[in-house]
């Protein structure tokens, strides 16, 4: 007998990688807490990223979490999503977002659109449509927590690295704020007030326009069900932009959030997850 027909309640496996180190977050401590949760709903077990492919059939649905950057076991992965459409798994996030999901191609389609985001290019031959800057960030596109990350003086990109990394002007920002998503519906919204401590985050009370702008990527991912979260940073003359649109496993900072909007997240993630399974 499988978990998903032993009982009445919905069986879900919870995907983390509880002894990854992040600097300045606790992922297990997060994945602990909302795991915990969950189980008073769903019948709930816990697997590293690695053993997904082969942990899925006994399940309703499987939750991707606190996994840490993909580059780090991308085989595992890639076998993971193939897995989960040939069984017809439901995945949590589902596996249509076009965002940091699909890698960042989307940032440097996002620029050319004319979206609100740091100006982004992948090609040598437009390196020049890029703004005058003290200096630039050369990244991996499929990085991940500053993974291959370097800066440069001159906008630059190596012959191998044509089309596989990205470029950008280093921003001078006042600050940086991320506000997070379930399914299309804001939650809350945290800043980091000092540009040199992303993760000291504290409460942001987002205006109108800011709502506006966040809500612009969300409706422009092709995300089903799922958490987002929309990171951005305020320049000096004010204007927002996008810094990462991440639709795949993104951090919460749920020990930042008051207790009133963490219940609401709970509650609201548990019924995106019950959605998904209808």
């Amino acid at each position: 007998m499988s978990a998903a027909s032993a009982g009445p309640r919905p069986s879900v496996l919870c995907v983390t990688d509880l002894a990854y180190e992040a600097r300045g977050r606790r992922y297990c401590d997060e994945d602990i807490f909302l795991t915990s949760r969950l189980r008073e709903v769903f019948d709930v077990a816990l697997c590293h990223p690695r053993d997904a492919a082969a942990l899925l059939d006994g399940f309703d649905a499987v939750v991707v979490r606190n996994s840490g950057p993909v580059l780090h076991y991308q085989e595992a992965y890639d076998a993971f999503r193939v897995r989960a459409r040939e069984a017809g798994v439901r995945v949590y996030n589902t596996l249509d977002g076009r965002a940091d999901m699909a890698g960042k191609q989307y940032l440097v389609d996002l620029s050319r659109a004319g979206f609100p985001v740091i100006p982004t290019v992948d090609r040598a031959q437009d390196l020049g449509l890029l703004p005058r800057a003290e200096s630039y960030v050369v990244k991996p596109k499929l990085g991940a927590d500053s993974v291959g990350l370097r800066f440069t003086k001159e906008p630059e990109l190596r012959g191998e690295e044509d089309g596989t990394l990205l470029v950008q002007p280093r921003i001078d920002f006042r600050y940086e704020v991320s506000f997070y998503f379930v399914d299309q519906d804001f939650q809350y919204a945290l800043n980091a007030p000092r540009p040199d401590q992303r993760w000291v985050l504290e409460p942001y009370a987002p205006s109108a326009g800011d709502l506006e702008f966040a809500r612009r990527f969300v409706e422009w991912n092709t995300l089903s069900h799922g958490i987002q979260r929309v990171d951005a940073c305020r320049t000096r003359e004010g204007e927002l932009l996008l810094v990462e649109l991440e639709d795949l496993n993104p951090y919460l900072s749920l020990d930042r959030v008051p207790e009133a909007a963490r219940e609401a997240f709970v509650a609201r993630t548990r019924e995106s997850v019950r959605e998904l399974l209808a």
